[in-house]
Parts: C-alpha cells; structure tokens; sequence
C-alpha cells in the first residue's frame, strides 16, 4: 500500500507533463520564428516594384489604404508550393503582391502560374535583387504591410492560412 502512495506523489499528471511540452514547443517556435525574422525590415516599408510577367509593372504604392500581403516565393521551392494554396486562398479576399525570386525568366514563371492556377499577381525578381533589398534570406518570407505602408509583422517559412489572415486583420488596428 506505502508503494501506490509513493508512486501517486511523485508522479505528475499526465496533462501537467502535455502543458510543460506545449509550452517548451511553443517556446522552441517563437525563439526559432524571431530568429528567422531578426535581419527583416521592420517600421516603413521598403519600395517593391517590378515587371509582372504579362509586362505590366506592379507597386507597393499601388496598394495604400488596406492592409496587404507581401509574399516573397520560389518557383523551385517545396515550402512555398506547399504554402501557395493559402496564399491563393487569401489573395480571394485581401491584397496580395508576391514575388518570385530566383525563379527564371517570364515564360517560366507565367508557366508556373497558369499550371498551379495562381491568380494573385506576381512580381519578378530573376536576380534576387528585390529579395535582397527586403532582407529575405530563404522563401517562404511574407510582410503584412498596414494601410500606412509600415510592416506590421514578418515570417519566414511556412505560415498557415489562418496565421495569415489573423495578422491581415490585426494590422487593420
């Protein structure tokens, strides 16, 4: 009987143990995320403008008064293709500017677009010289910019569409 008693003091709960690893997980994941995101710009937004691939040129300018999704992305890159269904998703419902980076030449990238049926427009950045003017050391990287053109908050790698948007509405405030 004394050998149940002792076992039942020095065992925890089992829920205690789960909360003590989600909060170290949780920890592990911000300290990483923070990391990541520690060379970004942050306060106004850098200039972005480019030729999309039908010609036409694109501006950050052109996307004042409410918040908007800057993406930075790859064509060669598995993270972003695994992330471009949240991206087109939102695209449906907020302003969205990406930017292929690294990504090869127009016929390539339109290529790209008409196959995976992406209708959000797309900035090239054949060089990275864009990329490298925001900072971006690895794709997936995404900014939500505010209505006033400042960078409200910064990611890099995947990001759930949920994620996304929680941070598109936040930056209305």
């Amino acid at each position: 009987m004394s050998n149940t008693a002792d076992k039942d003091k020095t065992t925890r709960p089992r829920w205690r143990r789960w909360l003590w690893d989600g909060l170290l997980i949780l920890v592990v994941i911000v300290g990483v995320q923070l990391w990541q995101t520690r060379n970004l710009p942050s306060g106004p937004a850098p200039a972005l403008e480019g030729v999309l691939p039908s010609g036409a040129t694109a501006s950050l300018k052109d996307y004042r008064g409410q918040p908007v999704l800057v993406h930075f992305w790859a064509t060669w890159c598995p993270v972003c293709r695994a992330e471009q269904g949240s991206i087109e998703a939102i695209s449906k419902d907020h302003q969205v500017l990406s930017v292929a980076t690294t990504s090869g030449e127009a016929q390539e990238v339109s290529r790209y677009i008409r196959e995976n049926h992406l209708d959000f427009p797309v900035i090239l950045d054949e060089a990275g010289m864009l990329g490298v003017a925001w900072g971006i050391r690895g794709v997936p990287s995404s900014f939500i910019i505010d209505a006033h053109g400042q960078i409200r908050h910064a990611a890099v790698g995947y990001t759930t569409e949920l994620g996304l948007r929680l941070r598109l509405w936040l930056a209305k405030f």
